[in-house]
């Protein structure tokens, strides 16, 4: 079905949508999505609204709560049309329920991330009853930690096990149960719970056979090793001299420890790798007088149960700002997400990290996580921290790990992608994560180790989408339209030594925020884009040459880039530039002006420039760019503060020469960043002018010369599109990308270079996402970006009819 039939009229014949033979995205609906947005209301109960104005930044106060509060209210301008006052009425009620839902939501989860702690994690039985075996250290012949008996009798399931009521799985509920048993049968307590677990042992016992492998619980096979034959190889003369997993599960190894030399490798809050169950059995055979205290303070945490592992503040800190990013939400919570990487940060080290801090074990997951996050945000860690995690040519996540995890190998692939050149390691981490990780996908062996997702698909998805779509090539909105089919909120649960689950990182409010986050942004999207239609054909641009296939991708490129309701400035500037641009390249092919004739061209804008209303211009397409200059430069935020329109013009009329001398390409991201930086004003409403918004500014210099280079080169051509592929094609082999690759790894250098103010920090991010977007462009396929805009633009996220008043987030 042709594409532009669904979006609106056009005067010329319309474009087919291109839909891909093969994808790695969901192909479904995606024709019924694009025509379902302009139903009047859509399937979630929110409406659609219908503009019939031109398009225009506001004016002032239009969106000014959006701008004093940073929320992305939908406060609409008032020349849109509507179908009459009551319907406006039922738009404007929906409007304000859909803000306060917003609203009480970004509350609850700001109070979440203030109120982190050590972590919040789901109680494990396994562990539970490990402590519950432990006997009075005074000899006195009792339970040491009675709470704990009682919480194993208070929590029985009703088929007599113990475990995740809501996840089933066969090795985590008959170590949970046999666990238990064990512990009550030692203190004679609860015999009919006792025999209630034994019958669902001996009638479930053979389900261990038909489990996955990936989703055996951590330490399964040394915690009953007379059912894991592996357990008889595990080198215990090793686990004395250095830390290992191993100390994690030591109960499982109740013969041949040397105490003495295991006491010396104990954790700085008398933990054993803080594991409970490991700690409560060091108890037992030490009653040394650190175990003891740890395993108090956490019993009394948590009422009588243990986790399976605690503390798990550095896991939980960085995976929920992971969350928060991928679902396009992390702008409502910056001063938390802050506060979360630089408490990281203080604990970093450069042999990595675990999931708590001051650990004497690292890991590769939560050390990459870790890199990848601190780096994107400023933060200055050394690539030779990987150097830990490589043995001869292959990496590993622990030292003596049984098989590899998926999750492991893909947040190192994704650490990988942050380069600064000259990294070796990095590259051949990604060399190898990212040859790992094809094979699990071609031999579909994507189940993970330690996570259960909702749904197998979404495993996948997530990383199949990273492995398509590289870093360099991802948008932001596009990464979170998929996350949101992937992330399963509360239902997603994770592999310890028992299935656990994290609140803090996997919660139906960040899930439930972000769909009602993102169907307000896109339903603002939507009027903007066919405004920008109706200022499309105002300005006549189709006889200039530019199509509406070109329209609507320019204005998703910008959309997908900067899609926050409160940079409206931004992305209407980008979109409109870029169009202008693409217009004039587009009418002297069209027309093959010759030399002189651009030279004509030119000199027109400047004279047009320069005398403003006085000078009657006799080129339409010259007075076309210079009103729709003029406005852009009058409805920016800090027109009111300073000569907006001269400096828009200078940077014009330094992007024409270049045009007029056939480099094609070569200022477009100058333009695009000088008119995101000048039309965006900082992105406050208290901004004033700065001379850090010009680009003369010395420090942006060499981001200039490089993001004009990486643009040139990525400018659509097809040799530029077979170009981008095969430096990404370079680089999965461990092979240097070539010129695109060396300047995007000095792109990302320095814009995540530590900068001397907030604003200073924005304008350099600024050239890194004009130039992935021309990446992007340059890599994806037709097929590939039409898929893209229906999904990102014009498909709704399905949100679920639930009150937050009666949802429970825990």
């Amino acid at each position: 079905m042709p594409l532009f039939s669904l979006l609106g009229s056009s005067p010329s014949p319309p474009p087919q949508l291109y839909i891909p033979a093969a994808s790695p995205f969901p192909r479904t609906s995606v024709v019924a999505g694009l025509f379902s947005v302009w139903r009047n209301t859509t399937n979630t109960g929110y409406p659609l609204l219908q503009c019939g104005a031109v398009s225009r930044a506001p004016a002032e106060g239009e969106y000014i709560d959006v701008i004093l509060s940073g929320f992305p209210v939908r406060k609409w301008p008032s020349n849109i049309a509507t179908e009459g006052d009551t319907q406006k009425d039922k738009y404007k009620g929906e409007e304000v329920r859909s803000n306060e839902r917003r609203d009480r939501m970004v509350e609850m989860i700001k109070s979440m991330l203030r109120s982190m702690d050590d972590g919040e994690i789901s109680i494990s039985p396994y562990d539970t009853a490990w402590v519950a075996l432990v006997e009075d250290i005074g000899g006195k012949g009792q339970p040491q930690f009675p709470t704990s008996i009682e919480w194993i009798s208070n929590n029985q399931l009703e088929d007599g096990s113990w475990g995740d009521s809501a996840a089933y799985s066969a090795h985590d509920r008959i170590l949970n149960t046999l666990a238990c048993v064990v512990a009550l049968r030692s203190w004679k307590m609860h015999q009919d719970k006792t025999d209630k677990g034994v019958t669902f042992i001996r009638k479930n016992i053979h389900r261990l056979d038909e489990e996955k492998e990936e989703h055996m619980p951590i330490g399964f096979e040394v915690a009953l090793p007379s059912l894991i034959e592996t357990a008889k190889k595990i080198p215990r003369d090793i686990m004395h001299k250095v830390p290992t997993t191993l100390l994690h599960s030591l109960e499982g190894m109740s013969s041949g420890l040397e105490w003495q030399e295991l006491l010396k490798l104990q954790c700085p809050d008398g933990s054993f790798l803080f594991s409970p169950s490991s700690t409560a059995f060091a108890l037992q055979q030490t009653k040394d007088e650190n175990c003891l205290k740890y395993l108090l303070k956490h019993v009394r945490k948590f009422n009588g149960g243990v986790p399976n592992v605690y503390p798990v503040d550095l896991f939980e800190r960085l995976w929920a700002v992971d969350r928060l990013q991928r679902l396009g939400i992390s702008r409502y919570f910056q001063p938390e997400i802050e506060e979360c990487l630089g408490y990281v940060h203080r604990y970093w080290t450069d042999k990595g990290i675990c999931w708590a801090r001051n650990s004497q074990v690292q890991d590769v997951d939560d050390t990459a996580m870790g890199f990848r996050l601190l780096r994107l945000h400023g933060y200055r860690v050394s690539a030779d921290v990987f150097k830990n995690f490589k043995q001869d040519e292959e990496f590993f996540c622990f030292a003596g790990q049984s098989n590899q995890a998926v999750t492991g190998m893909y947040n190192l692939y994704r650490a990988s992608q942050v380069m600064f050149p000259g990294e070796v390691i990095l590259a051949e981490a990604r060399k190898f994560s990212h040859k790992f990780l094809q094979e699990k996908r071609a031999n579909n062996e994507l189940l993970d180790k330690w996570i259960i997702t909702k749904d197998l698909p979404g495993e996948e998805f997530q990383v199949g989408f990273a492995l398509d779509i590289p870093w360099y090539a991802s948008l932001p909105r596009i990464e979170t339209r998929f996350f949101l089919e992937q992330y399963g909120g509360g239902d997603d649960v994770w592999i310890g030594k028992t299935l656990y689950r994290m609140p803090y990182i996997d919660n139906r409010a960040y899930l439930d925020l972000a769909k009602l986050d993102y169907n307000n942004c896109q339903a603002l999207h939507q009027s903007e884009w066919k405004s920008f239609q109706k200022w499309y054909r105002s300005c006549r641009l189709e006889e200039f040459g530019l199509s509406e296939t070109t329209l609507v991708q320019t204005y998703y490129i910008a959309a997908a880039s900067i899609f926050e309701p409160e940079r409206l400035y931004e992305r209407l500037a980008w979109a409109k530039t870029a169009i202008l641009m693409e217009t004039v390249m587009r009418h002297s092919d069209q027309k093959k002006l010759s030399k002189q004739q651009k030279h004509a061209l030119v000199n027109e804008f400047k004279h047009c420039a320069l005398l403003g209303e006085r000078y009657k211009t006799r080129n339409n397409l010259i007075g076309t760019l210079v009103r729709s200059v003029n406005e852009l430069s009058l409805d920016a935020p800090l027109a009111r503060y300073a000569d907006i329109q001269s400096h828009l013009h200078r940077a014009w009329q330094k992007w024409l020469s270049s045009w007029e001398e056939g480099d094609t390409g070569e200022g477009d991201a100058e333009l695009l960043v000088c008119t995101l930086n000048l039309c965006g004003g900082g992105r406050s409403s208290h901004s004033r002018w700065s001379d850090k918004l010009l680009l003369s500014y010395p420090p942006y210099q060499p981001l200039v010369q490089i993001a004009s280079r990486v643009c040139h080169h990525l400018r659509l051509s097809p040799t530029r599109k077979e170009e981008a592929r095969m430096c990404e094609q370079k680089l999965q082999s461990g092979v240097s990308g070539g010129d695109i690759e060396g300047s995007m790894q000095e792109l990302v250098r320095l814009a995540l270079a530590k900068s001397h103010s907030e604003l200073e920090f924005r304008v350099k991010q600024n050239f890194l996402l004009v130039a992935r977007s021309y990446y992007y462009t340059a890599y994806c396929n037709p097929a590939t970006i039409n898929l893209h805009i229906a999904k990102v633009l014009f498909e709704t996220v399905v949100l679920e009819c639930c009150d937050d008043h009666t949802r429970r987030y825990f």
